[in-house]
């Protein structure tokens, strides 16, 4: 199956999860179907899960998210029907401009394809699509932005394993937390000056990965900082150099820093005397779903799921009082 990527405040997570724009009766049918289909595959039910994928795509109008195509693809593929198989993979490679040639050779998913004569028209249209693609690329860049990344990441992965075998307010914790202090600054100031005299470069030029980490940085650094680059993100995005749905991030983290209310909910608070997550203030609680939905998010509720939260939309509105305080006491501190 596809592994994609999504962010919790700033830290990646990989994870079998590919955020779709929900609009409409439509857009729900489709994303319940394409639940059920990757239920059905993590259970090993993978001609279930194909016809389930197929189903959606149907529904969507023959539409289909180029990532479900790939995990649809897999599915038929675990199932033996390579003709259905290959159907997706021809949709995403040949008509969708699908790129990642090492993941696509190397998921076992698709090994009862590989002696199949169109495996390798497959993978000859994913190397084209990958050299056009990266025909563009600032390659010792994007070489010097990986380590950035890297340096950005790794130790914030280190964190949840840290508070659950030492606690949060251990001496262990409190040393993770330096090193990341050091590096985020140290990366800010490399970062700083690919931005001042390079603008904020598009994945066409640094890759997916390199546009990446030029946001996470950012969002790692101080308000201020959060507060001069934020004009030059909004401009990215217009142009197509930068993700909505990162943007949408870094306008919560500077709302709130403002003290102001966050956005898109993207910001989870933690109640210092009883360790109880929480969304941070939110504007318009009841829309929420909706200007997610207009930046690439998907629900709120998915998306707290990691913390354990359930998404009540009057129960927050009633608890958001207790919630703006917890707030205040936050920037007191």
């Amino acid at each position: 199956m596809i592994r994609t990527t999504f962010m919790f405040s700033g830290i990646i997570f990989s994870c079998f999860f590919w955020e779709r724009n929900a609009h409409g009766q439509e857009q729900q049918v489709y994303d319940s179907l394409v639940t059920q289909a990757f239920g059905l595959y993590e259970i090993k039910e993978y001609k279930a899960s194909a016809e389930k994928y197929a189903e959606a795509f149907v529904a969507f109008g023959g539409k289909g998210d180029p990532g479900d195509r790939y995990n649809a693809a897999c599915s038929w593929s675990l199932a033996n029907q390579s003709d259905s198989a290959f159907v997706q993979l021809f949709k995403i490679t040949e008509n969708g401009g699908y790129t990642n040639l090492a993941h696509i050779t190397s998921d076992s998913d698709l090994n009862s394809l590989h002696k199949d004569k169109r495996w390798k028209k497959v993978i000859r249209q994913v190397k084209k699509n990958k050299t056009k693609e990266e025909a563009n690329y600032d390659k010792p860049l994007i070489s010097k932005l990986d380590v950035i990344y890297n340096d950005d990441q790794s130790h914030r992965l280190e964190i949840d394993q840290i508070e659950e075998k030492y606690g949060w307010k251990s001496p262990q914790m409190d040393s993770i937390w330096k090193v990341i202090e050091l590096k985020d600054s140290l990366n800010l100031i490399q970062v700083r000056k690919i931005l001042d005299t390079r603008g904020w470069l598009g994945a066409d030029i640094v890759g997916g990965k390199g546009n990446s980490t030029l946001f996470l940085v950012i969002q790692h650094a101080d308000q201020k900082t959060q507060e001069q680059y934020l004009p030059m993100m909004r401009e990215a995005v217009a142009k197509g150099n930068a993700a909505a749905s990162s943007l949408a991030l870094l306008e919560d983290r500077v709302a709130l820093g403002q003290g102001k209310k966050q956005i898109y909910g993207s910001q989870i608070g933690v109640f210092k005397e009883t360790g109880v997550n929480y969304v941070l203030p939110l504007d318009d609680p009841d829309n929420v779903d909706k200007r997610r939905a207009e930046v690439g998010l998907g629900k709120l509720q998915n998306y707290i799921n990691y913390w354990g939260l359930t998404w009540n939309v009057e129960e927050y509105k009633k608890n958001l009082p207790k919630y703006e305080e917890e707030q205040k006491k936050y920037h007191r501190d």
